[in-house]
């Protein structure tokens, strides 16, 4: 009789001892998978673009091979037994490694320095990072349906069982997003990165391996028919193709709220290096929390049906109701000295309140939506033999969902909604999901009362939503004390120009980046160029601001071009907005002048593929912590720059880092270094630097008549090059020192790699 019951006793035993092995294989995969995320994204970036539709474009690109993954996986996975699911998860995972490993010379070397200059169209980028990613993404795709085939040894365990896995799968995601995005990636750079995550893939294959003993060598056998048709007509068997249907619309709304998250919190986080990876950690800590308790909470779950769908008003309620909290206490002591626009919000104490709050905004609605994995699994799972099947729809519904809602809510509603007017559509698409289910409810003999109370809050919580000018122009602490505030959005940023008696900064992306009238030295990096340059026809300005820049890179009559990339299209809005108020100011001339061509698109990119040779390129680049602001810092990108100039050519960027100087005088053999402004110009040839006969141009009266239209008296110029430039040959000896490179973008990663400004001590 001991033996009898013993026997069962171990056998649970070593089903849990499965479970928790399996487990720690999959929190591994997940945290490596972020890591593979964060590096392959950046990687295709440089191939792609930074701009909204491209990047876009590549998380479609990635989405979709997941989506392939999880398909094939359905159609496949159970034709395994047990045993072979453990070496075919093992495979994976070793796949993935290997892939891993051969990232740099396939993402990089190939795909970003051979073929980038070769692609132009949308439609090619996207095949180009759909071809690059398969491998990878598919395997990935494959992995967890393989592993509920592994785990799931009788059905009653499938809904606690798999939500377990893909909760603890979440939450190694969240740990690679905040330890890889705050400690490895910015101390190790993204290749060394990779090689740690693929050691991760390789750990948990042989934790797969290790188990596969354990497991059983046979399949399971179909349920008798009887009993399939019995569970088909349960109350909360809505069927496959209907769940796979709201799991899809789950998929959408988390991401697209992801997606809006990521804009307000972007914002208040001046979209450092460690923002990003901050937000979607907090959102992937609460979403994996959530499965993890949806996995022990669905057992007293009656209906499936009502308590997902009653899950998906309560996330969208709250995501609304925090949002609005933020939008109201916004311009009041202490959050405005902290989190407001005119506040710095950069360093580990702003981090720190950052991550507060987005704790308070991302982590209730992400608890909410990850406790409704588990419920589903619990409604479609009825049948031993169809695990792997029926996890691979319904993991493919939600990829579905969560790239239509990336698409969707990132390319279109931001765009002609904007932030305000997105979260009312989301809203309204839960409200419709609980109408529908109280109708369905009805249709069943129930009465769906607190359904119908949940729908009534989130349609008057839409009709109290401020709109998007009001939502922008509070956060700007646009006040009522003679301030207007110009405000535009759209897929690429948010831009606020905010004006008293005429006059004011633009903030762009949660930045202030300029104002109007312009700064001084945004017309000198403007102007120092031509002034320099015997004849600067064809002249290149990345990044616009409110215009100083590209507006004094015209100065000059001989200047036949002055091509402006600007990577927020609002920014043109404000600009032309402010030229109707003012038409006679230099953003007005900047509009309307037919030398000026205003483009929008990533300015690296411009110069990888256009072809097109410069006189003189100019650089009013963003902040150095910023992300993604190592693609315009790096020596790569100057080496792009250096062959784009003509014979004597120049190049002139702020130097606003050590790093910076050290990058640019390792690919100029001719470079000065004008300082207290800190500004580098770097050419081929000797520069004709004479900051005398430079200074007495800018006091032309051709210079003086363009400046006083900007607002700028051009005798502030000789305070900015006061002191001794520093000067490089290609006979002086280069000092060593650290350089930011594509792969490698140090001052990005300012908590790891600590800024220095850089001085006159450099030779």
């Amino acid at each position: 009789m001991h033996g009898m019951v013993a026997a069962p006793v171990r056998a649970r035993q070593g089903e849990r001892a499965v479970v928790w092995v399996f487990g720690g294989a999959f929190f591994a995969s997940g945290f490596a998978a972020l890591l593979y995320q964060v590096i392959w994204q950046r990687m295709l970036g440089l191939f792609a673009g930074s701009d909204a539709v491209t990047a876009a474009l590549v998380v479609g690109a990635f989405l979709l091979g997941l989506g392939l993954g999880s398909l094939a996986a359905g159609l496949a996975a159970d034709r395994l037994a047990p045993r072979r699911a453990a070496t075919a998860f093992a495979l994976i995972e070793l796949g993935i490694a290997g892939f891993a490993l051969l990232s740099r010379p396939f993402l990089y070397d190939l795909v970003v320095e051979e073929l980038g200059p070769l692609m132009t169209s949308r439609w090619e980028v996207f095949a180009v990072c759909f071809a690059g990613l398969l491998v990878p993404t598919f395997l990935m795709g494959l992995s967890l349906p393989v592993l509920a085939k592994a785990v799931v040894a009788r059905i009653e365990q499938a809904a606690n069982r798999i939500g377990l896995l893909y909760g603890i799968n979440t939450l190694g995601a969240a740990a690679g997003t905040l330890i890889g995005g705050f400690l490895i990636v910015g101390t190790i750079g993204f290749e060394a990165s990779l090689r740690a995550a693929a050691v991760l893939n390789a750990l948990a294959a042989a934790a797969a391996l290790l188990i596969r003993p354990w497991l059983s060598p046979d399949r399971p056998e179909p349920a008798p028919r009887a009993r399939a048709i019995a569970a088909r007509r349960e109350a909360s068997a809505l069927g496959l193709p209907a769940w796979t249907l709201l799991v899809f619309l789950s998929g959408f709304l988390i991401v697209a709220l992801e997606i809006l998250w990521v804009r307000v919190l972007g914002i208040a986080g001046q979209g450092s290096a460690y923002a990003f990876p901050l937000i979607l950690g907090v959102f992937l800590l609460a979403d994996g929390a959530g499965l993890l308790y949806g996995a022990r909470w669905v057992a007293r779950v009656e209906d499936p049906r009502r308590a997902f769908i009653l899950l998906q008003g309560w996330a969208a309620l709250v995501a609304a109701l925090t949002l609005l909290g933020l939008w109201l206490i916004y311009p009041f002591p202490p959050f405005a000295e902290t989190m407001g626009v005119d506040a710095n919000r950069v360093g580990t104490a702003a981090l720190a309140r950052l991550s507060l709050l987005a704790a308070v905004l991302v982590g209730p609605p992400a608890f909410l939506l990850g406790m409704s994995f588990p419920l589903v699994q619990k409604a479609v799972q009825r049948d031993l033999a169809s695990v792997g099947f029926r996890v691979g729809m319904v993991q493919l519904g939600n990829i579905v969902g969560n790239a239509a809602g990336s698409l969707a809510s990132g390319l279109v509603m931001l765009h002609l909604l904007g932030t305000a007017g997105t979260t009312s559509a989301l809203v309204l698409l839960a409200g419709l999901m609980l109408l529908w289910w109280t109708w369905f409810a009805a249709s069943e003999g129930q009465r769906e009362r607190a359904g119908l109370a949940l729908a009534a809050a989130l349609v008057a919580l839409v009709v109290v939503f401020p709109r998007n000018e009001a939502w922008w122009s509070r956060i700007h602490a646009v006040d009522e004390d003679g301030e207007t505030g110009l405000v535009a959005e759209d897929r690429s940023g948010v831009v606020v120009l905010r004006l008293k008696d005429g006059e004011g900064p633009m903030f762009i992306s949660g930045h202030a980046q300029s104002r109007v009238p312009f700064h001084p030295h945004h017309v000198f990096l403007g102007a120092i160029g031509p002034a320099i340059h015997p004849m600067p026809k064809e002249v290149m300005v990345i990044g616009v601001g409110s215009g100083g820049t590209p507006y004094a890179a015209g100065w000059r009559p001989e200047t036949r071009t002055v091509r402006a990339i600007e990577l927020v299209q609002p920014v043109y809005d404000v600009i032309r907005a402010y030229a109707r108020l003012a038409p006679n100011s230099a953003p007005a001339w900047l509009a309307r002048d037919s030398r000026f061509e205003l483009a929008v698109g990533d300015g690296r990119r411009e110069i990888f593929v256009s072809g097109r040779r410069w006189d003189v390129i100019e650089a009013d680049a963003i902040l150095p912590y910023t992300s993604h602001s190592g693609m315009l810092y790096s020596v790569e990108f100057l080496r792009q720059v250096r062959d784009s100039l003509n014979e004597g050519g120049i190049f002139v960027q702020w130097a606003p880092t050590k790093r910076v100087v050290q990058s640019f005088v390792s690919v100029f053999p001719h470079v000065i270094l004008l300082r207290p402004i800190s500004v580098l110009i770097g050419s081929n040839l000797p520069i004709p630097w004479d900051p005398d006969e430079v200074l007495a141009r800018l006091d032309s009266a051709a210079f003086r008549a363009w400046a006083q239209r900007a607002g700028v008296d051009p005798r502030a110029f000789a305070q900015m090059i006061a002191a001794q430039a520093v000067v490089w040959g290609p006979e002086t000896v280069r000092r060593e020192g650290e350089i930011n490179t594509d792969l490698f973008p140090r001052d990005e990663y300012y908590l790891n790699n600590p800024v220095e400004w850089p001085d006159g001590t450099w030779h």
